[in-house]
């Protein structure tokens, strides 16, 4: 092995390998409830504090819970004899936490709370959470740990896309902006009958509640709440401006919003007077003023059509400014979708997250559209660095000391203070993962590219468990295009003693998987099968003519990709047994799952989870039916023949795998009525199929037994006709 593979090698194992115990025990189906999901997080402006979110599972339910912590870190190491690339002396790195600066729950026991946002001053912190039955905008200050009520607020079950932000703060840190819901004023109130008269009436989990959201503000002292905006329409991701005199927010304004999705940007000033900022064809994202006041960043996608959904166009990153006008896109040659913009403290370059290639970072643009700069990893003698504009010949290698870029990671979430660095950088937080470690928070240290590890909440877990290592590799596909794809080795699989074989398909389709923790793929390798898990034509990261890969044909292209990956890994992998193997994936993933047991027989068994079967009935149940719009380009009823030839439930005379099928009773998403049809139809054929239906349960499952019960039931199902 040459030295550029041995330090990479090396490098892999740093960042994934569990340190400071042996593996005691494999992943089990309850085991998935020990994951803590760290995420949101926010550093104060002063860039002194972080507070972030921690989902956590207690007597069957879920608990959000805020933590807090002091950003400053003491660095308390033997200097090393050379500097490292960040111009000071490194010692010995250890990623796990300074326990003289460990986290703090933000509030006492008992509260379950999200959306935590720093007033401007870091005095204070505004978050959400449900006391007593009631939702609220409550304000709790760091001196002081009592939670007080600053205003009620209520919540609307209509599904927005890209929500966004549901508070901010304005700059003098007397008022906050917020988002809350009306009852519409052509509501109809009659429960029986129910008369349906627009197309969006329905929620992801229940029918329309008729309450429209808008724009409120309310003193953080004499909380009296005022309503800026009304009418027909569903305001939400505020941005208050610098300036105090403005907050900005997205809405649909379109004669018909239930059949346009199209949302542009707004203005409202304090007195309620409302000004349009965009006007274009494409749906724009997240706004956010730039702390000189005078430009407001967002994501945006252009095509005239688009979906509340699964969207296959990727979102870039634009600027426009205050007064209005064009808007400008930056960062354009990057070609990857974007999201959480977030502005530099000068307000000279943007900050943002995108997904490249089975792994997300921060990546950083100036005004002027031109350079990108990619925020990565390394290590150097022993530490753990972070640095934008990296030089990868200058740090892969080194004849004095290991130095190697550090890969593979997924970085979820990030956070800048307000404070402009001497080196006119910004400190920054960020939640960061990997294949067998689940987020956690981290900071880069003042002045330096050092980076180090805020949180633990999931070492318990990760020490006591011993997981499988995912091995990555590509192959081309049936017409060159590339295909990244990645495999689980199941415990004990060798090529003596061939393991069987799960495929996974993602969602969307166009989600994507990548160097994450999948607490269900681990539990399926314990269980000794070999997990395949590929990103096909669809997917994103990796540019926009692969994600628009799927359009018009769904099970096309991405079948194949599929396929072949399946036969790739037979290849490459001695100890997999060919003549076992099983598919599964959910909503889109489901679909692919439907599909593919229509057109191959070489799938022993199937799990199809929120499955789409018939794209015309589809339609007509779901949440969005904008969806068929922007992918087949049309209505069902002048588009029959393309849809039909792309549903599954056409070609259900063709199946023979034994299918399991899980679904929520209340998904309007993807109807249960989809599970229902390809169930009937392999039952009715004499194939061996059972319908598990999970109530109260929408599009994914999120009770706690109930995410237990279905992987039980998986792993039951592949046993049974894998093993």
């Amino acid at each position: 092995m040459n030295k550029s593979l041995a330090i990479a090698a090396l490098l892999v194992a740093f960042l994934l390998t569990p340190v400071h115990s042996q593996p005691r025990r494999q992943m089990s189906p309850q085991d998935i409830l020990r994951v803590a999901n760290v995420s949101d997080v926010q550093m104060s402006p002063n860039g002194q504090w972080v507070v972030y979110t921690v989902a956590t599972v207690s007597d069957d339910k879920t608990i959000n819970t805020l933590w807090l912590a002091r950003a400053s870190i003491d660095l308390s190491y033997t200097p090393s004899p050379s500097p490292s690339p960040s111009g000071r002396r490194t010692g010995t790195y250890s990623d796990w936490p300074d326990l003289r600066t460990a986290p703090t729950p933000l509030l006492p026991s008992g509260w379950n709370a999200s959306n935590a946002r720093w007033s401007p001053d870091s005095n204070s912190i505004a978050f959400l959470s449900n006391r007593d039955d009631q939702q609220g905008l409550w304000l709790v200050k760091l001196d002081r740990r009592d939670p007080r009520l600053i205003t009620t607020i209520q919540s609307t079950n209509f599904f927005i896309t890209y929500a966004g932000e549901s508070l901010s703060w304005s700059p003098d840190s007397k008022r906050i902006a917020y988002i809350s819901a009306t009852e519409a004023s052509d509501a109809k109130r009659s429960n029986d009958p129910v008369v349906v008269e627009r197309l969006q009436y329905k929620s992801r989990t229940a029918l329309s509640d008729n309450k429209q959201s808008h724009v409120w503000i309310v003193e953080v002292d004499r909380p009296e709440p005022r309503q800026l905006t009304s009418g027909p329409f569903y305001d939400h991701a505020v941005s208050f401006s610098p300036r105090g005199d403005e907050i900005v927010f997205l809405s649909n304004h379109e004669a018909d919003p239930d059949a346009n999705n199209n949302s542009d940007i707004f203005g409202v000033d304090i007195g309620g007077q409302v000004r349009q900022i965009t006007d274009t064809k494409g749906c724009e994202y997240e706004p956010v003023w730039s702390p000189d006041g005078k430009w407001i960043a967002y994501s945006a996608t252009k095509r005239d059509v688009t979906t509340i959904d699964s969207v296959a166009e990727d979102t870039h990153p634009w600027v426009i400014a205050a007064s209005g006008g064009a808007g400008r896109e930056l960062a354009a040659t990057l070609d990857r979708r974007v999201r959480s913009i977030r502005w530099s403290a000068d307000s000279r370059s943007i900050y943002f997250l995108a997904g490249d290639k089975g792994y997300s970072t921060i990546f950083r643009t100036g005004m002027d559209g031109g350079k990108v700069s990619r925020f990565s990893l390394f290590v150097y003698q022993g530490e753990l660095n972070g640095v934008f504009d990296i030089d990868d010949t200058k740090y892969r290698i080194d004849s004095d000391a290991a130095v190697g870029l550090a890969q593979p990671f997924q970085i979820t979430g990030f956070s800048l203070s307000e404070r402009t660095r001497s080196d006119s950088s910004n400190q920054f937080v960020f939640t960061l993962g990997t294949a067998l470690r689940p987020s956690e928070v981290w900071l880069n240290v003042g002045g330096t590219t050092l980076l180090r590890r805020l949180s633990a909440h999931n070492d318990s877990f990760t020490r006591s468990m011993g997981f499988a290592v995912p091995d990555e590799f590509s192959f081309s596909s049936f017409d060159g295009t590339q295909i990244q794809a990645w495999i689980m080795r199941g415990q004990g699989c060798r090529s003596d003693r061939k393991c069987p074989l799960i495929l996974n398909i993602h969602g969307g389709p166009h989600g994507t998987f990548g160097w994450s923790f999948n607490a269900n793929f681990q539990a399926y390798a314990a269980r000794n099968f070999a997990v395949l898990y590929l990103n096909p034509r669809g997917s994103n990261g990796y540019g926009q003519k692969f994600s628009d890969g799927t359009l018009n044909e769904w099970g096309g292209g991405d079948y194949r990709d599929l396929m072949l990956g399946v036969d790739e890994a037979l290849k490459r992998y001695s100890w997999i047994d060919g003549n076992r193997l099983g598919v599964t994936g959910g909503s889109y993933g489901g679909f692919m799952t439907n599909w593919i047991i229509t057109q191959t027989p070489r799938f022993r068994a199937a799990v199809s989870s929120a499955s789409l079967s018939n794209l015309i009935s589809f339609y007509s149940t779901s949440l969005y039916q904008d969806l068929i719009h922007a992918e087949f380009g049309g209505f069902p009823w002048d588009n029959y023949d393309l849809l039909w030839q792309w549903s599954p439930i056409r070609y259900v005379r063709q199946v023979q795998t034994p299918t399991l099928f899980l679904h929520g009773e209340n998904d309007n998403d993807v109807h249960i009525t989809q599970a229902e049809e390809m169930y009937m139809g392999l039952k009715s054929r004499g194939v061996e199929s059972v319908l598990v239906r999970y109530p109260r349960e929408g599009h994914g499952l999120r009770e706690p037994k109930h995410r237990v019960d279905a992987l039980e039931r998986t792993i039951a199902w592949f046993d049974r006709y894998l093993k």
